[in-house]
């Protein structure tokens, strides 16, 4: 604990919430014993390279490339995309595609390429790849989209993940869009952008890019094509940009430039090739396309700073009404809850909520509840218990139950990277069915988990089922809120097939809008925000 960490501890336990804010020292420093003991020292490590090239295989769609130190698995779908991984990584298992990887294009050809290269030629792209592992995206004209300098990896010698950084060159004219939602807007100028969901709060560092919704996708347009590559790993990472110049220096173009980092996780991506439609309709292929909402949530929808119980909320829509402006829905958050406990409500100021909640359907106003993940730690509490009985919250490396601080003071974490807690969880919406909401909004879904120092959320070393094959929270971080997204969709199709669900989710990553769309979550209030 550095003298800045003790400072804040110090803050926060003297601020008016003294109690919360010893929860969060607590909460900080059970995080960091959790990870002491349950994440290695990483110690020496090994750089590596692919080494020469030794031999190439040819395969459906195309084929793998065998290094001395690596293989490169290439392979161009029916869509048109190109898949390719280092070391042996295929497609699946993966959070992002929908449903299985598309079937191999039978008409690809693999064959030599210049200075003892080989290339994959498809009918929209040509991947060549050099005698030491650089890949170059071509289009079928032969003109050079994106050329990926050959990895390099770090590992411990212990064993472990290893880091590994991939550096790549693109026209110099090229623009970047993409990695996730970023609050600095959709084109990305020159800077480094970090991949680990964690939106910005209240306070955040005026001009600061935050965002819940991050992941290794760019799409890069200039004159020559455009195409989009999609690194496959929910790892945290960085991704450091510099922009071309065209002319630059004694006349010649200095080509842009993207540097990607990640601390593990497989070195896979797809790349799609051609206009920005086309592109995006490749995306959409492989990632799947938006659920599509009901109609009335296309309509104008309004979050109050927090009605007081149901009076408020009439008064507020009445306002509305007397003012002719439009409303279609009402979101209320956490605090019409009991305690602020997930699934709950708190009956003395929503004493008639479902009465409420039709009195608003008839004027043609819907009611959306926020529901967060995590749940208080507080036996006979209806989620904690059943959630309890089906073993179904984080655990630490050691054992015990995650433990960590909401709003509503102590609580666990479900781990939605397990399909039998998925369904535990996705039956709970019908509770909130019954009690006339019509929608949802995921909240602190990154997962949050409030600490007066350190990272808020779980512990890196937290372990998870992520589909069975275990892992920990430095992969299951960023598909955390895309797994919690998919459970309430799924569980809603259950209970009520004949709606189409309506699910917001503030943090996620590619695939998420399979099951709902996402909103921009704590945003400052100045003209730069």
């Amino acid at each position: 604990m550095d003298g800045r960490d003790l400072v804040r501890s110090m803050k926060l336990v003297g601020s008016a919430g003294a109690a919360h804010g010893l929860r969060g020292v607590r909460a900080a420093w059970r995080r960091r014993r959790a990870d002491a003991a349950g994440l290695p020292p990483r110690g020496p490590e090994r750089a590596r390279v692919p080494g020469p090239m030794l031999e190439v295989e040819s395969g459906p769609g195309g084929g793998i490339v065998r290094f001395e130190r690596s293989e490169l698995r290439i392979l161009v779908a029916v869509n048109g995309a190109v898949f390719w991984g280092w070391d042996g990584a295929g497609p699946e298992p993966s959070y992002a595609l929908a449903g299985r990887c598309p079937e191999p294009d039978p008409r690809v050809a693999l064959e030599p390429d210049k200075a003892g290269g080989w290339r994959v030629v498809a009918e929209r792209a040509t991947v060549a790849v050099s005698r030491h592992g650089a890949v170059e995206v071509r289009t079928p004209g032969g003109v050079v989209l994106r050329r990926e300098l050959p990895p390099r990896w770090w590992e411990p010698v212990g064993g472990g993940p290893a880091r590994w950084t991939q550096r790549s060159e693109v026209a110099a004219d090229a623009r970047f869009f993409g990695l996730g939602g970023r609050s600095s807007g959709p084109r990305l100028r020159e800077g480094t952008y970090r991949l680990w969901n964690g939106g910005a709060g209240p306070g955040s560092p005026a001009g600061e890019d935050r965002a819940a919704v991050t992941m290794p996708v760019q799409l890069v347009v200039a004159d020559a094509g455009t195409h989009l590559v999609f690194h496959d790993s929910s790892w945290d990472g960085t991704v450091a940009l510099r922009e071309g110049e065209e002319g630059a220096g004694s006349g010649h173009d200095r080509p842009g430039r993207s540097v990607l980092r990640m601390e593990g996780g497989p070195l896979r991506c797809w790349v799609a090739v051609g206009t920005p439609a086309r592109v995006l309709l490749a995306w959409a292929s492989l990632t799947g396309a938006p659920a599509l909402p009901p109609v009335w949530a296309l309509g104008h929808q309004h979050v109050p700073s927090g009605p007081g119980d149901e009076e408020e909320v009439r008064r507020l829509v009445s306002g509305f009404q007397e003012r002719d402006l439009p409303l279609d829905a009402v979101h209320l958050g956490a605090g019409h809850l009991d305690g602020r406990r997930v699934f709950s409500v708190d009956e003395e100021r929503f004493p008639k909520l479902g009465v409420l909640a039709e009195e608003l359907r008839r004027d043609g106003v819907r009611l959306v509840s926020v529901v967060e993940p995590s749940v208080p730690a507080v036996p006979g509490h209806a989620v904690f218990d059943g959630g309890t009985a089906e073993d179904g919250f984080v655990r630490e490396a050691a054992g015990p139950v995650v433990r960590g601080v909401a709003r509503s003071g102590e609580v666990v974490f479900p781990d939605f990277t397990s399909a039998r807690v998925r369904a535990w969880w996705g039956g709970w919406y019908e509770e909130r069915l019954g009690r006339g909401f019509a929608g949802f909004w995921h909240d602190l879904d990154e997962p949050v988990s409030f600490t007066a120092f350190g990272e808020r959320t779980l512990p890196r070393s937290a372990r998870h089922s992520l589909e069975g094959r275990g892992g920990d929270h430095r992969e299951a971080h960023n598909v955390y809120a895309l797994c919690m997204a998919r459970a309430a969709f799924e569980g809603l199709r259950a209970s009520a097939p004949e709606e189409r669900p309506f699910v917001l989710s503030r943090a996620g990553w590619a695939g998420t809008q399979r099951h709902g769309g996402v909103w921009a979550g704590d945003v400052g209030t100045g003209w730069p925000a």
